[in-house]
C-alpha cells in the first residue's frame, strides 16, 4: 500500500501505541481519524498531524464504530485502514483481582474489537479494498500467571483475526494482527509497584510498534504479513 493520501481510523489514539502510530503514519502522508475516551489527549496528538479528525468516545459504545466510519467518509471522502488498537490490561491473583474490572476489560478487549472489526470489514468488502489491523499481544500466544483474563482476551483477538483473514482472502481486503511484547505505554500505570515488569528485562517504545504497523501496510498487494510479534530483545519470556 502506498500510504500517502490514504485514510486510517486509529482507536486508542490518545497515547501509547495509537498515538505513536498516528504520528508515524501522518508523517508518511496518511490522514487520520483518531478516537479514544480522552478528547484532550486526542487533540494533543491531532495538533501534531498534517490532517486529522478527532472523535472522542468509548469503544464499548455500539454506535461508535459506525460514527468513525461515517466521519472518515464525510471529512476525508474515503477509508483505507482501521487500526483496532484500544484496550486495557487488568491483572491480579485469584484472591485480590477486581472481577468487575476484569469483566469490563473483556468488553473492551473483545466485544469492542468484534464490533469495530465487523463494521470496518463490511465497509471494506463493499468497496473491494481495505486493511484491518487488530492489536493482539505476546499474551495472545501464551499465558502467564495472574493475567489469565487478559491473555484470554488476546487469544480471542488472535482467533478472530485469523478467521477473518481466511474469510476475506481474495476479496481485496486484508486482515492482520500486531503482537506487542512489553511496551512502554500507560497500560501498566494502575498496577502496584510489585506487579510491574522488571525494567532490566526490557521495554520497547511505542514507536517500534508503529514502525511494525507501517511495515505491514507497506507490503505489495500480493503479500500479507498476517501476524507480527515485536518484543524487546532482552525479554526472556
Amino acid at each position: 500500500m502506498k500510504l500517502k493520501e490514504k485514510v486510517i481510523i486509529i482507536t486508542g489514539a490518545s497515547g501509547g501505541i495509537g498515538a505513536a502510530t498516528a504520528r508515524l503514519l501522518g508523517s508518511r502522508g496518511m490522514k487520520c481519524v483518531l478516537t479514544a475516551r480522552s478528547e484532550s489527549g486526542l487533540k494533543r496528538v491531532a495538533d501534531e498531524l498534517p490532517a486529522a479528525a478527532v472523535i472522542a468516545g468509548d469503544m464499548i459504545d455500539p454506535k461508535l464504530p459506525g460514527r468513525l466510519i461515517e466521519a472518515a467518509m464525510e471529512i476525508f471522502g474515503r477509508l483505507d485502514v482501521v487500526f483496532n488498537n484500544a484496550g486495557v490490561m487488568h491483572i491480579g491473583s485469584v484472591e485480590d483481582a477486581d472481577v468487575e474490572a476484569l469483566c469490563a476489560m473483556v468488553r473492551l478487549n473483545v466485544e469492542a474489537v468484534v464490533r469495530m472489526s465487523y463494521a470496518a470489514l463490511r465497509h471494506f468488502k463493499g468497496q473491494g479494498s481495505g486493511f484491518l489491523i487488530n492489536t493482539s499481544s505476546l499474551a495472545g500466544l501464551k499465558s502467564f500467571p495472574q493475567i489469565g483474563p487478559y491473555c484470554g482476551t488476546k487469544f480471542a483477538v488472535e482467533a478472530l483475526t485469523e478467521a477473518l483473514r481466511m474469510e476475506l482472502a481474495g476479496t481485496g481486503v486484508k486482515v492482520a494482527a500486531i503482537e506487542p511484547g512489553r511496551t512502554r505505554t500507560g497500560l501498566f500505570d494502575h498496577w502496584r509497584e510489585d506487579q510491574k515488569f522488571d525494567p532490566s528485562q526490557g521495554l520497547i517504545e511505542p514507536d517500534a510498534i508503529a514502525r511494525a504497523v507501517a511495515f505491514i501496510l507497506e507490503q505489495p498487494d500480493d503479500v500479507l504479513v498476517s501476524r507480527m510479534l515485536v518484543v524487546p530483545a532482552s525479554q526472556p519470556r
